[in-house]
């Protein structure tokens, strides 16, 4: 069953129409009755609130819809997917030049232009539709804002809801000169690539996205440097450090513990195991990076004490005093 005959036959259980069910989901009834006859894909449960609004108004188990258009959407893309790609609109690839950095445009144009729709066209339109969509999506739950959308375009507030839903909903493949007109040349400022990394960044419109006017960079980056753990450093200062290599100190620097600050001795210990020849046996796991509570290594550093005291009493003899009770 597809989510469609699934919406209808409840619709028909509760005697309730089809403008009832717009109302619910605060959509317009053209929308959903696209929705109904097929003739809109049903959009991706993971970026709209639709199925949740309908849902609750149908009195369906939680969920229930959305794993059904999931599976729809699934198919119905498989076998769209066995053709070949087809290329962008023209005014959706000229808009995307157009907001190229001036420096870089007529050497993106000729890339472009030379592999139609190529790795390099789909890498920039899918990174663009990315973060506008998420601008998208956060604006969709304020209520306030797309009631000033609706107003400033003329749409009613309905029509404001749908459009941002079908746009959540297009992808690289079927951008359309709509999309380009309602969101990416309002909220796109500018963008650039480093054709080296291929790391991009995108500036959006400080005039209709406060909150966003900052540059999005998609490039892969070292971790930036943590400030060294004060025990590590204390740890290092002292002679206990026993001579510790620049590999083995490297080690001590990268480990993480969630917010806790272990003291000198967890790192005497850690460097102790780490040159303890037991460290590296086969059923260890992998324990050079694996990251240990430094709570748990103290209290077993305080346990190997004991242990080695009692040692040294049974050896002797002489049993240690028993404190008397109260």
């Amino acid at each position: 069953m597809d989510v469609c005959l699934a919406i209808k036959r409840r619709l028909q259980e509760l005697g309730l129409e089809q403008r009832d069910l717009a109302v619910a989901a605060k959509v317009t009834e053209s929308y959903i009755s696209q929705l109904l006859t097929g003739k809109k894909l049903p959009p991706e449960p993971g970026r709209t609130d639709i199925y949740e609004k309908i849902g609750k108004f149908l009195k369906l188990p939680s969920g229930k819809l959305s794993k059904l258009a999931d599976h729809q959407r699934k198919e119905v893309l498989k076998r769209n997917l066995e053709g070949p790609p087809k290329p962008l609109f023209k005014e959706v690839r000229e808009l995307i030049l157009r907001k190229c950095a001036p420096g870089k445009e007529k050497q993106i144009r000729v890339i472009f232009e030379k592999q139609p729709f190529g790795e390099l066209e789909r890498l920039v339109t899918q990174k663009l539709l990315d973060v506008v969509k998420t601008v998208a999506k956060d604006e969709l739950e304020s209520e306030t804002w797309l009631q000033s959308v609706a107003r400033l375009s003329g749409r009613s507030y309905e029509a404001m809801r749908v459009n941002i839903l079908e746009f959540l909903d297009t992808d690289v493949f079927n951008v359309s000169s709509e999309d380009c007109v309602s969101f990416l040349d309002p909220l796109i400022e500018s963008w650039d690539i480093d054709l080296a990394t291929f790391g991009m960044e995108i500036v959006l419109n400080r005039r209709l996205i406060p909150g966003y006017a900052k540059k999005f960079e998609f490039v892969e980056r070292e971790a930036a440097e943590i400030e060294e753990e004060l025990g590590l450093t204390q740890f290092l200062k002292q002679s206990v450090n026993g001579g510790a290599t620049e590999q083995e100190v490297e080690f001590l620097r990268r480990l993480r513990f969630g917010g806790k600050h272990p003291t000198p001795l967890y790192y005497y210990r850690e460097l102790q195991n780490l040159r303890d020849p037991l460290h590296f046996r086969e059923d260890s796991g992998g324990a050079i990076s694996k990251r240990r509570d430094p709570d748990n290594v103290e209290r077993q550093v305080q346990l190997d004490s004991r242990k080695r005291a009692i040692h040294r009493w049974a050896k002797s003899g002489v049993a240690p005093s028993k404190r008397s009770k109260p």
